[in-house]
């Protein structure tokens, strides 16, 4: 699910080819033949919440592929000019029109075939009501007996859902690392 090859410079417009760059670097990078750039593709930042109140959890039901009508955490590509939280908040606020504190980072979690890297903070919800923005066709609070596990729509969201209450039942809340191949 990488996205296409780059084709041309996004410095000149000219074509590129796909080499090890001159440097010693040790894999293949979209090269201009004309000005030399070399363009490196990196993963995307997928940043979110698990907004909590008491023993709930909020979720989201989808509006937009993919995955359409299943539930999830609010998340979303992290903008450019925005720290993590910061994305995870705004996500937070668009998609369930919540209004939350963040607490801290939660989970990472790397998914390198589709080039991105999740990263989930745990959020207290300021109160129970909910907003949601186009791409949510629902937002609804769950204890853990009632999260929708077959309707979830991400394995990125279910790891962080079962890590989330397993410490929650522990008492205390770690960082999570996670990946998923």
């Amino acid at each position: 699910m990488f996205r296409s090859p780059i084709k041309h410079c996004r410095a000149c417009g000219a074509p590129v080819v796909y080499r090890l760059p001159d440097d010693g670097d040790t894999r293949e990078r979209a090269i201009c033949t004309a000005c030399h750039t070399v363009h490196y593709e990196n993963p995307l930042n997928v940043v979110g919440t698990v907004p909590y109140l008491g023993e709930r959890v909020l979720l989201c039901k989808r509006n937009i592929e993919p995955r359409w009508g299943k539930w999830t955490l609010p998340a979303g590509f992290m903008e450019l000019g925005e720290t993590a939280p910061q994305g995870a908040a705004r996500e937070t606020d668009e998609e369930a029109g919540a209004r939350i504190e963040i607490e801290g980072l939660f989970s990472v979690l790397s998914v390198p075939r589709a080039g991105q890297v999740h990263l989930f903070y745990r959020a207290r919800l300021l109160d129970e009501r909910f907003d949601p923005g186009h791409e949510t066709l629902e937002a609804r609070l769950f204890a853990e007996s009632e999260i929708p596990w077959d309707e979830l729509a991400f394995r990125t969201v279910r790891e962080t859902l079962l890590r989330y209450f397993a410490d929650r039942r522990a008492g205390h809340f770690g960082v999570h690392t996670v990946d998923i191949e």
